[in-house]
């Protein structure tokens, strides 16, 4: 498939976007997958390709977080395995069922994120310390990195909801943890989706390197301006892919 070089250059716009919003609250998805979608593309191959050029975000966002101490290290070794595992289960999964049926279900779990992040400090008071279970962090990794596999729409911004209320992580914290699953549900997709063939990789390279690009400062941004700036793009992120669910049920 050839695209002009306007289009192209759109997509690796949308790219850069995403990465730099997925840092930092979740939701990249949001902005790059209508795009793919507007070039006609069968719905397996957007999801495909979208998972090649996130991986490269997913990859530069962990990398900063580690290098800068901005998440759990002992977390890592479950994080990856049960985000991947459950990633491989719901790409898989895609790919014989229509995720349609899931969408309604996705409003329900955007506005709970939603209001986990506006009312953190009150929540979090009524369940004392968070947990470091590494079974609830297996839990976690395996339903969120399965539904990130099957679905998508909005899981960093589910991800981060999740450590602040169920383990008491600082939004920030909180941001710099969900990367750990968000990468590992991001490799296993994707590889699920190249055994299928369903990545352009003349689309997604370069929307790769454009999502890196924007991943990285979307991640020094977090670790330096803090919680304010994750609440308040989570909000705006849950209020924007709302919108659009709400917006294809009616179509």
């Amino acid at each position: 498939m050839s695209l002009a070089l306007g289009s192209l250059a759109l997509l690796v716009g949308a790219a850069f976007c995403a990465g730099l919003v997925d840092a930092i609250g979740g939701g990249g998805g949001l902005v790059t997958v209508p795009a793919l979608l507007a070039l006609g593309l069968d719905p397996h191959v957007v999801l495909g390709t979208n998972k090649g050029q996130a991986s490269f975000g997913a990859a530069t966002s962990l990398a900063t977080y580690f290098r800068r101490g901005g998440l759990d290290r002992a977390r890592l070794p479950w994080g990856l395995c049960s985000g991947f595992v459950g990633s491989l289960l719901g790409a898989r999964l895609v790919l014989l069922i229509p995720p349609a049926p899931l969408r309604p279900l996705v409003l329900v779990l955007l506005g709970a994120a939603a209001c986990v992040m506006l009312f953190r400090e009150r929540l979090l008071g009524a369940r004392g310390p968070g947990s470091n279970s590494k079974w609830g962090l297996g839990l976690l990794g395996f339903a969120l990195g399965g539904y990130d596999g099957f679905f998508g729409p909005g899981t960093g911004t589910l991800l981060i909801a999740a450590f602040v209320h169920f383990f008491g992580d600082t939004p920030t914290r909180a941001s710099g943890n969900a990367k750990i699953i968000n990468f590992a549900s991001n490799v296993a997709a994707l590889l699920v989706f190249q055994w299928r063939g369903s990545i352009l990789w003349q689309v997604a390279l370069p929307m790769g390197f454009a999502n890196l690009a924007g991943a990285n400062i979307g991640a020094r941004l977090v670790l330096r301006h803090g919680d304010r700036m994750v609440r308040i793009v989570v909000v705006l992120v849950v209020i924007a892919v709302g919108t659009k669910v709400l917006f294809d049920l009616r179509g």
